[in-house]
């Protein structure tokens, strides 16, 4: 009888699962469930589609027609899971099964990728036509309906998405301010020097910064019309909340699944879920909705990001169908786009390093993204950070013009290697022609003044 294998969500996490569970067992039967009315999409794509780059069908890949014509792969779009087993009777009879749009699935593997929720604070006016969040397509679409009639716009939140949003609206002629909670852009995951260029930068495009603010009231009569943070009010025609996202547990709570210390779904290597600290051998999770384990000090993580979620899938999707893949601690590097500027970091930033207690040294080094006599080289910085008493490369953050990638994935090697700031000098080489780099990178100027900031 063919393995029955039902996978709740189709964000990235839950398409790379059900694709890799058909390569892994040709015979499965193999059903999508999601509340979405689009699958296989990037939501990191919907503030350039907002500015006119791109459109709504080009950024969706495949149908959920393809995927029943294609990978024999059947989703049901529009469809909320209702319930879920897993139950083992005293008898020793198992019953596994879910209820979705009224109708009763049996499985004999269950992954949850579940995704998660934009936070939005319990505050007032957060229910008043003009308020959005950025998630989904659909999401896309309520605020570019809304925009037609917008001018005044408040992003509440200064995370990269934010900040995309922030800039995208702004070049199509929207008065857009940003409130942000913190003291800095991009909190958490840059330091505040390397966020502050950032901010700068977007001042200088025309977008408006309300910092260590929080949003505390959304008002309006039947719409929204301003905010209110620390006793100011700010107009403005909607609010988009950009404050991070929280693991969806809901189902996984009703299964009895463990929680970790981050608020997500503790799981094993394989990605399989616990009970009660027990291994469930046919329940396994991908995606927004699992805390990870961090691969530069042992402890957990949250790895939030489209590639993560496409890894973790693979894993997920192969071990449901009967395969023993596993999935290993993560350094979650991640690089955005703002403009003509590119932001990028690997592995831990200060305040991440602070949380864990580690005493750091940082290195910093300014230079250029390709030869000084080569037409079009765009300003870069790297910044390295180094753990004090064992000298191993933890983290590291870049700003540059141009080809901040590569860059950030070549740090993020060497923080899996255990590298540190001096066996870095002795190993790296970096290709050279004057259109791509300096003849000597600027990422090992950054860990030259590291090594000698580690020896002071």
């Amino acid at each position: 009888m063919a393995r029955k294998i039902i996978v709740i969500g189709s964000g990235a996490a839950g398409m790379s699962a059900a694709s890799n569970a058909r390569n892994a067992d040709p015979e499965a039967e193999i059903t999508v469930f999601t509340e979405d009315t689009d699958v296989a999409y990037s939501p990191c794509m919907i503030p350039w589609v907002l500015e006119g780059k791109s459109d709504w069908d080009g950024m969706i890949m495949h149908t959920p027609e393809w995927y029943a014509k294609e990978r024999n792969i059947k989703i049901l779009t529009q469809t909320k899971v209702e319930h879920a087993v897993n139950d083992r009777a005293k008898d020793g009879t198992v019953t596994k099964n879910i209820v979705a749009g009224g109708k009763t699935y049996e499985y004999d593997s269950l992954i949850l990728a579940t995704g998660g929720r934009v936070f939005i604070p319990p505050i007032e006016g957060t229910d008043l036509p003009g308020v959005f969040v950025v998630r989904t397509v659909n999401d896309g679409k309520a605020i570019e309906s809304y925009l037609k009639k917008s001018d005044k716009v408040v992003i509440a939140g200064a995370g990269v998405i934010g900040l995309e949003l922030a800039l995208s609206l702004v070049n199509i002629g929207k008065d857009v301010t940003v409130i942000e909670m913190m003291d800095q852009v991009i909190p958490r995951i840059a330091d505040k020097d390397m966020a502050d260029p950032m901010q700068a930068y977007l001042e200088s495009k025309g977008v408006k910064f309300v910092m260590k603010a929080p949003v505390q009231a959304v008002k309006g009569n039947g719409k929204v019309e301003s905010v209110e943070s620390l006793g100011k009010s700010y107009p403005c025609d909607m609010v988009i909340f950009a404050t991070g996202v929280r693991a969806n547990t809901d189902i996984a709570k009703e299964l009895g699944l463990d929680i970790g210390q981050l608020g997500a779904l503790a799981v094993a290597p394989t990605l399989q879920c616990y009970r009660k600290g027990r291994l469930c051998p046919d329940i396994f999770a991908c995606g927004d909705v699992i805390q990870c384990q961090s691969a530069v000090y042992s402890g957990p993580t949250m790895s939030q990001l489209g590639s993560s979620a496409v890894k973790e899938g693979r894993v997920a999707g192969a071990n449901a169908a009967g395969q023993k893949s596993q999935f290993g601690p993560v350094m979650s590097p991640w690089v955005s786009v703002i403009g003509d500027k590119q932001i990028a970091g690997t592995g831990m930033s200060l305040g991440l390093a602070s949380w864990y207690g580690v005493s750091t040294v940082t290195g910093k080094a300014a230079g250029l993204t390709r030869a000084r006599y080569y037409p079009g080289a765009k300003e870069m910085t790297v910044k390295v950070i180094g753990d004090k008493n064992t000298h191993r490369i933890i983290g590291a953050q870049i700003i540059a013009g141009e080809d901040a990638t590569g860059r950030i994935d070549w740090m993020t090697a060497a923080i899996a290697s255990g590298a540190t700031a001096e066996q870095f000098l002795v190993d790296a080489e970096n290709a050279y022609c004057p259109p791509t780099s300096q003849v000597r990178d600027v990422v090992i100027s950054a860990v030259e003044d590291l090594a000698k900031n580690l020896k002071q």
